[in-house]
């Protein structure tokens, strides 16, 4: 069985932010929106090595998404799963195509000289949907 129910595989390709998740230092929640992309098996995000949520995810790869439809709130898909990869992105590849998916640009706007990006690659264990 598909642990992304067929039907909502759609709110994968929008260009809905995704909410995620991660678990503080403290043991507290920690929650944000961010781009996400979908390579057909894993949820794709990007962080920079200085943001918390990148820490916690090196120490806890647990991590809990949610995507609402962006024609219909109600309808949601949220994934619960664990950060299975670090992907280093030196030269911006994948938050560039964020920022074409989003922005319709060709460069993420915001880099800022030194900033050490990483996509994380999540592996979904478990959904729950409604709508």
């Amino acid at each position: 069985m598909a642990v992304i129910p067929e039907k909502y595989k759609d709110l994968l390709e929008t260009k809905s932010g995704a909410h995620i998740a991660t678990i503080g230092p403290k043991g507290e929640p920690q929650s944000s929106p961010v781009w996400f992309g979908w390579d057909g098996e894993h949820v794709l995000f990007s962080l920079t090595k200085k943001r918390q949520k990148f820490h916690n995810l090196q120490r806890d790869a647990r991590i809990a998404l949610s995507i609402t439809d962006p024609k219909m709130l109600e309808r949601y898909l949220e994934i619960r799963g664990r950060v299975v990869r670090f992907d280093e992105d030196p030269d911006l590849k994948f938050i560039n195509s964020m920022a074409k998916k989003y922005l319709g640009l060709d460069k993420y706007p915001w880099h800022q000289p030194g900033d050490e990006r990483v996509v994380m690659v999540v592996q979904p264990e478990h959904t729950t949907s409604q709508g």
